[in-house]
């Protein structure tokens, strides 16, 4: 399993981490998302190699921005 985190725009309740999460959760290969409105942050761990630009629409259709990506690990 692989993973990485990154950052994201626009998130500031509980709310905010569900939409984002079950957005990012649907996606083919995802197995865990940690998201933390207050920060930013979310943490997405992996069994395939993932499409960093359906990641962001992901984020995208969760109505909020990728502020950048970082410690990206086979993605």
């Amino acid at each position: 399993m692989a993973g990485f985190e990154f950052w994201v725009n626009g998130m500031t309740c509980e709310h905010c981490e569900r939409a984002a999460t079950a957005e990012l959760s649907a996606l083919s290969g995802v197995v865990d998302v940690q998201v933390d409105a207050a920060s930013g942050r979310v943490l997405l761990a992996h069994e395939v190699p993932l499409d960093l630009n359906a990641v962001e629409s992901a984020v995208e259709d969760a109505g909020y921005t990728v502020r950048s990506w970082t410690t990206a690990t086979n993605a």
